[in-house]
């Protein structure tokens, strides 16, 4: 696995080492961002301070988030260009409207809202019922971790009929990121999931055994068997690093056996 970016560095060097994670050249990223590979080397190297808009420019080419964004800039002593706004700050409040009414409005089917390290933000009541099938400490804020709750033992592992396919889909997602973002509480976490039992007697798929179109969740449950697809929904150009990092994940019954016993769950 790549070493997560260091929290302490000059500029050049976080250029440098987010150009190694994309696998790019210095000439591949000086042609992206306009400039002289000479002057790309001379920033990497620290002998030219590069200006806020070349930061900007080869931020935009590296596809940094806007927390990492930030970082760069203040490596070299300029603002930040972005304002990361507490969830509970009157200024977002129309954001947590629509949060809330998406997962809502969502019910009687599953939708939860996660920060960028998977933490639970809002979840809806059908969500909720789901996951009082694991043990309380895993789905308490502020502790509550949606990865953690689906794949620790006292989680909803012992209830997935198809874990290791699961497991295995959420350990490669979890890995992507990583290796994307460079987050070492996300590499801390994977190393954490990484280390839950997995039944023996489950194999790992292999790549391409399958020729379904996702993955699904299947739980077995008091109301049956129930079965899962889901989609990730993420604010569109935001420009608040809290906004950005949110994410929404819904889940959408894969038959009519599952949509039925979802709304009867509710109907209660």
């Amino acid at each position: 696995m790549n070493a997560p970016v260091a929290s302490r560095s000059t500029a050049g060097a976080l250029v440098r080492q987010w150009r190694h994670r994309r696998r790019l050249s210095q000439l591949e990223l000086a042609n992206k961002a306009g400039i002289s590979a000479r002057h790309l080397s001379f920033i990497e190297t620290g002998r030219s301070v590069p200006s806020r808009d070349v930061l900007l420019q080869l931020a935009d080419c590296l596809e940094l988030s806007l927390r990492e964004r930030n970082r760069l800039l203040l490596a070299s002593g300029y603002a930040p260009a972005y304002l990361e706004t507490p969830l509970d700050a009157p200024s977002i409040t129309a954001v947590r409207a629509a949060v809330r009414q998406v997962v809502s409005g969502h019910d009687p089917y599953p939708a939860v809202v996660v920060d960028r390290h998977w933490n639970i933000v809002d979840a809806n009541v059908a969500l909720t019922t789901l996951l009082g099938m694991a043990a309380p400490w895993l789905v308490t804020p502020p502790d509550a971790n949606v990865l953690r709750a689906s794949l620790h033992p006292e989680g909803l592992a012992p209830h997935i009929l198809n874990f290791a396919e699961w497991r295995s889909h959420v350990l490669a997602r979890l890995h992507r990121q990583v290796l994307l973002s460079g987050d070492s509480v996300l590499a801390a976490l994977e190393e954490e999931l990484q280390g839950y039992p997995c039944d023996p007697g489950q194999p790992e798929p292999q790549p391409g055994a399958s020729a379904r179109i996702f993955v699904p969740l299947r739980l077995k449950s008091e109301f049956g068997e129930l079965a899962f697809f889901s989609t990730v929904a993420t604010f569109g150009t935001p420009l608040d690093i809290t906004v950005a990092e949110l994410c929404i994940e819904s889940f959408y019954p894969a038959d009519e056996a599952t949509a039925t016993a979802l709304r009867s769950i509710t109907a209660r």
